[in-house]
């Protein structure tokens, strides 16, 4: 039956017992976007999407670095395909390029339906299930200079947009993702000013999120009319949010604002069809009131299969200044404020946590939170729970040999996927995990300044190196425990 799972799971196979293993019915994959890896922008049919055009714009990328070639995916498909097989990969979270699809919003494109056809295949011969995810933050430049995400037609328009997917790849494609972190592609994009669009206006950011919720609700709806049987769901970047002193009333506020604005303005109309009143209280006077229609948190709550999170470090917050506040912004010269609607007076502590290359601190026990803190409070039995990325850049140098030792990164892969043991060992329905990312790619407005991958891409040469961390993965995927 839709939206019901069985929670009798197959007991983990027995380890020696310095092992940590894990369920078998559990997938071990990696993620990536198109734009991030593709290239190929501008052939074959595809138009330009909002990020071709950001990155035009002087500053607001790192060194004006751009898509354009990227890991050059769309050409070297088949072979970075078999280095997945090669890794023992189960299952590849990729996006579909709207922008290569319908072009300018406009007609169906076939060449673009049929690269990820080919894709899809290419997965399949290789027994790696193909996980796709409708929206990574592409959307058509045409559609954009009519409103974009802030026009309500770009929810109808999506939409049809995920019809004519499943209509090429629904036959071989089980799992579809509509959007990938709504709260980027809303907040982050429409009223910081660091992603594209690049706009800086909170009504229409928050405008934009409600359109995407609606996007996502209407997806689903027509998808599940098309095949009962998918497993639809929606990714969202989560965080949790912690007082930096929990015995003060307004660091304690301050968690909660912001857990309001990043998790559970999401969260709260997906699976309980309203937004939270104490959010609604702290964005009055903003503008959202006059985007939400009857109806529309019906067809956003329309019941979901998977949801998956992203999670890559929390936050400390307090209202008192502190001396190092941490900063998640890339150093591009375009101004850029806040992505939050109402961050007045909320400051975020950089605690004595490591680092990595970004300044983002490495807080595994948080994703054993979030997880067990998701499963309690939103999808409980009824929805499987998938960490749908998870990574870290660092600095990486290239050994003589052309090894890449990434010691940092393997750690990273290690603790965070014993926190998801521990959340799993607590009951919590996590099914998956996927790392953030197979190779180093177009890292959105730090350009290609900064390397999640556990395959080295030399942008140069696009020769593709398995650093030590994949070797890693590899093994811990071969024995599937820790």
């Amino acid at each position: 039956m839709t939206g019901l799972i069985d929670t009798t799971r197959p007991a983990p196979v027995p380890q020696p017992t310095d092992k940590r293993a894990f369920p078998s019915d559990f997938l071990f994959g990696v993620a990536t976007a198109a734009y991030q890896i593709e290239g190929a922008a501008h052939e074959d049919g595809r138009t330009d999407s909002i990020w071709d055009a950001f990155a035009r714009v002087p500053g607001a990328v790192v060194d004006g670095h751009d898509g354009e070639v990227a890991c050059d995916h769309y050409h070297r498909y088949e072979s970075d395909v078999a280095m997945m097989a090669d890794l023992g990969l189960q299952t590849y979270r990729f996006s579909t390029s709207w922008s290569r699809i319908r072009p300018d919003g406009g007609p169906v494109n076939p060449k673009g339906l049929d690269f990820y056809s080919r894709l899809v295949d290419s997965l399949l011969e290789k027994n790696i299930k193909p996980w796709l995810t409708l929206y990574h933050w592409d959307l058509p430049q045409a559609l954009e200079e009519k409103g974009g995400w802030a026009n309500r037609d770009t929810a109808l328009r999506f939409a049809e947009y995920a019809v004519d997917v499943h209509a090429a790849l629904g036959d071989r494609v089980q799992n579809f993702t509509t959007l990938n972190e709504p709260w980027c592609s809303s907040f982050l994009s429409y009223i910081g000013g660091e992603h594209a669009p690049g706009r800086q206006d909170t009504e229409a950011g928050l405008a934009a999120g409600h359109h995407l919720l609606l996007a996502h609700g209407l997806a689903v709806r027509e998808l599940r009319a098309l095949d009962p049987t998918l497993g639809l769901g929606i990714t969202l970047n989560l965080t949790v949010a912690d007082p930096v002193d929990p015995t003060d009333e307004g660091d304690v506020d301050a968690a909660r604002r912001i857990d309001g604005q990043f998790n559970r303005f999401f969260l709260d109309p997906i699976f309980r069809g309203e937004y939270p009143a104490d959010v609604l209280d702290d964005l009055a006077g903003l503008g959202l009131e006059k985007y939400i229609e009857p109806g529309d948190l019906d067809i956003i709550s329309t019941p979901i299969d998977a949801l998956g999170v992203n999670y890559y470090h929390g936050e400390a917050l307090t209202v008192h200044p502190v001396e190092l506040e941490m900063s998640t912004a890339a150093p591009s010269e375009r101004p850029k404020r806040s992505p939050f609607p109402a961050p007045e007076g909320i400051y975020w502590k950089l605690r004595d946590l490591p680092l990595t290359a970004m300044n983002w601190e490495v807080q595994p026990e948080g994703l054993t939170r979030l997880l067990r803190r998701i499963n309690d409070e939103y999808t409980g039995t009824a929805v499987k729970l998938y960490v749908t990325e998870n990574g870290a850049a660092f600095d990486d140098v290239v050994a003589p040999d052309g090894a890449v030792h990434d010691a940092e990164r393997a750690e990273f892969l290690r603790v965070h996927l014993s926190a998801i043991q521990d959340a799993i060992a607590e009951g919590v329905n996590v099914y998956g995990y996927f790392y953030w990312s197979l190779m180093d790619n177009y890292e959105w407005a730090w350009g290609y300044h900064k390397r999640f991958g556990i395959v080295r891409v030399d942008y140069e040469t696009q020769q593709r190196t398995l650093k030590d961390s994949a070797l890693e993965y590899q093994r811990i995927i071969a024995n599937r425990a820790l």
